[in-house]
């Protein structure tokens, strides 16, 4: 449910929640986990999958952009065509990491030597309004010039620990076993929060957060349309699960500089994956 789809996208979705389908949601941001109930059609509430709904909603402005979900996609050529590979794609430190399901940290345990609590409104508390000295850097720049237009934006999950990621995911394991686990929440080490380069944003109003009516809030459409301005992407875009491994998550920023940013908006690639010529990580090897 990305914020261009028009007013029939947004009635077929909700016909298709009225009748109670039964998928199960891809989501990489999980800050909690759930309480301990029987596998069910129900998606964890902070974890909407407005892309569970593919093929019955028209395609939108951004799938016109990044193009269809492929059945087999296949990465891109390296951005090194026009971008020299300034940074390693393996290095947790590194700004270009690539983290997904095919690509853990290494170290498993991985924790910043740099994190900081940005001065911008944060709702998250503990280690979660934390996060490494660049991103938050560029993060307070992108809250002020978000503020300057009008809108209202919060950190709502930043930093996320091996060890809270280990009781997250067990949490999901224990409720709903480990093969439907692996769909709504990262495992220990395979987290982008855990870098430090990656966070969660909510709308000052608190409207919608981690639900797929975030994506028609203010603080949503003002951090896609201008986030590449500050260093940030939006990691796990419409209609390109079989790629990165999870449904749109308006929500979930990742930096990657500026100049990655705007080079990948200006050639309309949609995922780290295909930008740096990576093979697509749907589910875990």
């Amino acid at each position: 449910m990305c914020y261009e789809c028009g007013s029939s996208s947004r009635r077929s979705f909700t016909r298709f929640l009225a009748a109670g389908a039964g998928l199960t949601v891809l989501a990489a941001c999980t800050p909690e986990a759930p309480k301990a109930v029987a596998p069910s059609s129900a998606a964890p509430s902070a974890s909407p999958s407005p892309a569970a709904v593919t093929g019955s909603a028209a395609p939108t402005a951004e799938t016109a952009t990044v193009g269809q979900s492929p059945a087999a996609p296949s990465p891109t050529p390296s951005p090194s065509a026009t971008l020299a590979r300034q940074f390693s794609l393996d290095d947790p430190a590194s700004q270009w990491v690539i983290v997904n399901k095919h690509r853990p940290l290494k170290p498993a345990d991985y924790v910043p030597a740099d994190l900081v609590r940005p001065a911008v409104a944060i709702s998250a508390t503990g280690e979660a309004a934390l996060l490494n000295s660049t991103t938050a850097a560029a993060a307070e720049a992108m809250f002020a010039a978000a503020g300057r237009d009008g809108v209202a934006m919060v950190l709502a999950s930043g930093y996320r620990s091996y060890s809270t990621q280990v009781t997250t995911y067990n949490g999901y394991v224990a409720a709903r076993g480990q093969a439907d686990a692996d769909t709504a929440s990262a495992r220990p080490g395979h987290s982008e929060h855990q870098t430090g380069w990656a966070f969660d944003i909510g709308d000052g109003g608190g409207a919608c957060s981690f639900q797929p009516c975030f994506a028609d809030q203010p603080a949503a459409t003002w951090a896609k349309a201008n986030g590449h301005r500050f260093g940030f992407v939006v990691r796990y875009p419409w209609m390109l699960h079989p790629i990165t491994g999870y449904y749109y998550e308006p929500w979930h920023l990742r930096y990657v500089g500026v100049e990655a940013a705007t080079d990948m908006l200006n050639r309309g690639i949609g995922t780290l994956e295909e930008y740096f010529g990576l093979e697509a990580a749907p589910a875990y090897l």
